[in-house]
């Protein structure tokens, strides 16, 4: 005996209970939240990849980090003449 598979039935309320109506409300719901998040993402964006505010938040830190490069390099250049 072979078990054969059970016939998909359909309904105009849908699987989950909900009617036409509900469903589009819920579809438009999610549509505005899907728009607000984008809006804010996009804010984020802009704000991470403005390098001028970046530069103005961390300028202490770059000035570290140019001092200390400046020195490797000139110590990296010291040790090369040296050998030559």
């Amino acid at each position: 005996m072979s078990a054969q598979p059970e016939p998909v039935r359909s309904s105009t309320a849908g699987t989950s209970g909900r009617s036409p109506a509900q469903i589009r409300a819920d579809i438009e719901s999610q549509r505005r939240d899907l728009g607000h998040s984008v809006d804010q993402l996009r804010g984020r964006v802009a704000e991470l990849t403005d390098w001028r505010r970046q530069v103005r938040e961390h300028r202490s830190q770059l000035i570290t980090a140019a001092a200390v490069a400046g020195f490797a390099v000139g110590g990296l250049m010291m040790l090369r003449s040296r050998r030559s």
